[in-house]
C-alpha cells in the first residue's frame, strides 16, 4: 500500500511540474510576443511621427517662406561700416538655388574687408557680406535637377568657368572669370547657376551644418599644402595661429608630417597643440622665432617646408629664413595691395629655394576638403569657437580686431 501511494504522489509531482512548466513556457512566450508586438507597434508610430513631424516642418517653413517678401541680412557699405538691413529675399532664376542659411562663419578675408571696406575683386559696396556657409534648399530654379528643397548643401563661394586657358590647364582657382558669391550673412542666399553646378556639394547625414561651412577656408589650407609638393619625412613649419595657419598646420599633421607652430599668443599655443603640433615655438621676436624653429631640425639645418599664414611682409621673410638649402617656402597669405617685400636673393639663388604662393582653391579640392570633415579625422569642432546671431555681427567684427581668442564664429540668422 506504502509503495502504492508513493508512486501516485510521485506521478502526482511529475504532473504538476510538467503542467507549471508547459505553463511557464506559454507565458513566457506570451509575454514575449506581447513585447515584441508593443516594440513593433512604438517604432513604427515613433518613424511615421518623425516623418510627420519633418514634413509638417517643411510645409510650414514653405508657407511661412511664401508669405515673407522680406529677410535680415548684412550689408557692407564701407570701411567698419556693416548694417543688418531689411531686403528682398532673393527668387531663384534658371539653374539657381535659394539656400536658408544655417551658418555663416567668420574668416580671415571677411574681417579684411570690414577693416578696408571692399575687396578688389570679391565685393563692392553696398553689397551683402559673407562667403562661409551651409544650409538647406529652400527653391530650386527651372532646369535644377541635383538639388531639391528640404536638401542640406554647402555653397561654395565661386566657381570657375572651365573654358579659359587656366581653366583647360587644371589651374580653376586663377580663372579668368572666377565667379565669386557673397551674402553668407544673412537668412537666406541665392547660389548662382554656375556655383550650382559647379561647387555646390550635399552634405552627408550626420554632419553639422558648422562644420560643412568650414568646406571653402578647408579647401585653401589643402591646396596651399598640397601646392608645396611634400615629401615623406619633411618637417612642415607653419607661420600664424589663425583660423588658415592652424587649419593648414592640422591638415599637415593629419597626413603624418612633423610639424612646427610659429604662434605668438598664449591662446594660440593650446590650440596648436590640440590640432596635432609637434612642437610649438612662442614668441614675439622674428630672430627668436627662426633660431628656436632651425633649432628643432637636424643640425639646425632649417626645415623643409616654411608656410606663412600671416600676410605680413615681416612674415614672408621669416619664412625665407626658416628653410634649409633646397626647400620650399609657400607665401600663402595674402598681404595688402601694393605691398612690397625685400628678400635676400643671394639666400634664394645659391640654397635653390622654392617659392610658391597659393590662391584659393579649385572644385575637387573642395570636394576633397568636404570628405575630410566627413570622415571625422578633421576637428571641425576646435575651429568653432564662439556663435553669435545675426544681429551681433557687428559686435563679433570688434573683437576679432581686439585680438579676440576666438578662431572662427559661427553667425546663426
Amino acid at each position: 500500500m506504502a509503495k502504492i501511494v508513493k508512486d501516485a504522489i510521485l506521478r502526482g509531482r511529475k504532473t504538476v511540474e510538467d503542467v507549471v512548466e508547459g505553463g511557464l513556457n506559454t507565458v513566457e512566450n506570451v509575454v514575449q510576443a506581447g513585447l515584441d508586438t508593443v516594440e513593433t507597434v512604438v517604432v513604427e508610430g515613433r518613424k511615421r511621427v518623425g516623418t510627420a513631424v519633418s514634413q509638417g516642418r517643411k510645409t510650414v517653413e514653405n508657407v511661412l517662406l511664401s508669405r515673407r517678401t522680406t529677410m535680415q541680412a548684412a550689408v557692407l557699405h564701407g570701411r567698419e561700416d556693416v548694417r543688418i538691413e531689411e531686403v528682398p529675399i532673393p527668387k531663384a532664376a534658371a539653374g539657381e538655388i535659394i539656400v536658408r542659411v544655417g551658418a555663416a562663419l567668420t574668416c580671415g578675408t571677411d574681417l579684411k574687408v570690414y577693416r578696408r571696406g571692399y575687396h578688389a575683386r570679391m565685393i563692392v559696396p553696398p553689397a551683402l557680406f559673407g562667403h562661409e556657409l551651409a544650409g538647406t534648399v529652400v527653391e530650386a530654379g527651372e532646369g535644377v535637377e541635383n538639388f531639391a528643397p528640404g536638401d542640406r548643401v554647402v555653397a561654395l563661394n565661386s566657381a570657375p568657368c572651365g573654358k579659359c586657358y587656366y581653366c583647360l590647364r587644371g589651374q580653376e582657382n586663377l580663372c579668368d572669370d572666377l565667379l565669386f558669391n557673397n551674402g553668407a550673412y544673412a537668412e537666406f542666399i541665392r547660389i548662382p547657376a554656375r556655383i550650382v553646378a559647379k561647387n555646390t556639394l550635399r552634405v552627408p547625414e550626420g554632419v553639422a551644418l558648422e562644420h560643412a561651412a568650414l568646406t571653402e577656408p578647408l579647401a585653401c589650407a589643402v591646396h596651399g599644402f598640397e601646392d608645396c609638393r611634400p615629401v615623406k619625412g619633411d618637417i612642415v613649419a607653419v607661420i600664424g595661429g589663425g583660423p588658415l595657419g592652424l587649419m593648414i598646420l592640422h591638415v599637415a599633421a593629419l597626413a603624418g608630417y612633423e610639424t612646427i607652430a610659429l604662434v605668438r599668443r598664449p591662446g594660440q599655443v593650446e590650440a596648436a597643440r590640440q590640432l596635432g603640433a609637434t612642437h610649438i615655438v612662442e614668441s614675439t621676436s622674428i630672430r627668436t622665432a627662426i633660431e628656436e624653429t632651425r633649432a628643432l631640425t637636424p643640425n639646425a639645418r632649417g626645415v623643409d617646408i616654411a608656410i606663412e599664414a600671416v600676410g605680413l611682409p615681416d612674415a614672408w621673410q621669416e619664412a625665407l629664413e626658416l628653410v634649409r638649402k633646397g626647400g620650399t617656402v609657400n607665401f600663402f597669405g595674402g598681404c595688402a595691395a601694393n605691398t612690397r617685400v625685400s628678400l635676400d636673393t643671394n639666400r634664394i639663388h645659391y640654397n635653390n629655394i622654392t617659392l610658391r604662393a597659393t590662391f584659393h582653391h579649385t572644385p575637387a579640392i573642395c570636394r576633397k576638403a568636404l570628405d575630410l570633415i566627413a570622415s571625422g579625422r578633421f576637428q571641425a569642432g576646435a575651429f568653432i569657437t564662439g556663435r553669435a546671431n545675426l544681429y551681433e555681427l557687428n559686435h563679433v567684427f570688434e573683437k576679432l580686431m581686439n585680438r579676440s581668442t576666438e578662431i572662427k564664429t559661427a553667425i546663426v540668422p
